[in-house]
């Protein structure tokens, strides 16, 4: 292992979201507080609660775990999919690909550096409803480790969206068209036991809806979902995209050509 490029490769994606935090940490902040200031305080004059496993659960603290996984998995993805995309359309890949680095440490670095933006989103995030509400974290280590296993699993997902993508339309395709609609629809702004049963069963297909629900649980102590159940899931699709994200580094198809 290159332990040298493998760093300094890692840095360098990481600083590269930090040094345009107005595009990459701020806009995620802002539509945060507005979901939380629109939906949750609006909405729950007419929502009160919900309840999950006979606990009234307010809605307003209802919907703040949601949030949180959808900027952090969006953030994750963005990050590692747009560097790469850009690379290859800047035509910088020649150059990293000569360097003395193997498809493995070239593919940890941009995953690392969009675990890292994502889980920074997620922290900052669940930091502001702590401020602008009185929920109360059950399970603080959890929280921040489930965050990180899942930035993990979407940064790798976006590492191959990237390597993918031919242009930035098709990569806004891929991210408005899949991810933004499983994002909405795996329970961010309700519970599933509140759909008909028909749209219950088809959520259970929804790998986005064992996110939510295992960061729900390690944040307010209950989901609709069996927390380990979330967490294998969410194991799987870490491990499972990973070994794919490197194998097509290593194919290079879309990459060196």
């Amino acid at each position: 292992m290159n332990w040298v490029g493998l760093s300094t490769l890692t840095l360098r994606e990481v600083g590269r979201f930090f040094s345009v935090y107005r595009q990459t940490v701020i806009p995620g902040l802002i539509s945060s507080i507005l979901y939380i200031l629109i939906f949750g305080f609006t909405l729950e004059r007419r929502i009160s609660s919900i309840s999950i496993e006979g606990v009234d659960i307010p809605y307003t603290l209802f919907i703040i775990p949601g949030l949180i996984m959808m900027n952090t998995l969006s953030n994750a993805t963005s990050n590692s999919s747009s560097s790469m995309l850009q690379m290859k359309l800047l035509g910088q890949l020649p150059d990293l690909l000569q360097a003395p680095l193997s498809s493995l440490e070239i593919s940890l670095a941009y995953i690392i550096g969009g675990m890292v933006r994502g889980t920074v989103n997620g922290i900052l995030i669940l930091l502001v409803a702590v401020v602008l509400s009185d929920i109360t974290i059950t399970q603080p280590l959890a929280t921040i480790g489930f965050i990180m296993l899942v930035s993990w699993a979407f940064s790798s997902i976006g590492l191959i969206l990237g390597q993918m993508a031919e242009s930035w339309d098709q990569l806004a395709t891929m991210q408005n068209f899949f991810l933004t609609p499983l994002s909405f629809l795996g329970g961010i702004f309700y519970s599933i036991k509140m759909l008909p049963e028909w749209a219950q069963s088809a959520s259970f297909f929804n790998p986005i809806y064992y996110m939510i629900n295992g960061l729900r649980y390690t944040i307010i102590g209950v989901s609709d979902s069996n927390p380990s159940t979330s967490f294998i899931i969410a194991s799987l699709m870490t491990i499972g995209f990973t070994v794919i994200a490197i194998m097509l580094m290593e194919n290079g198809k879309k990459i060196k050509q």
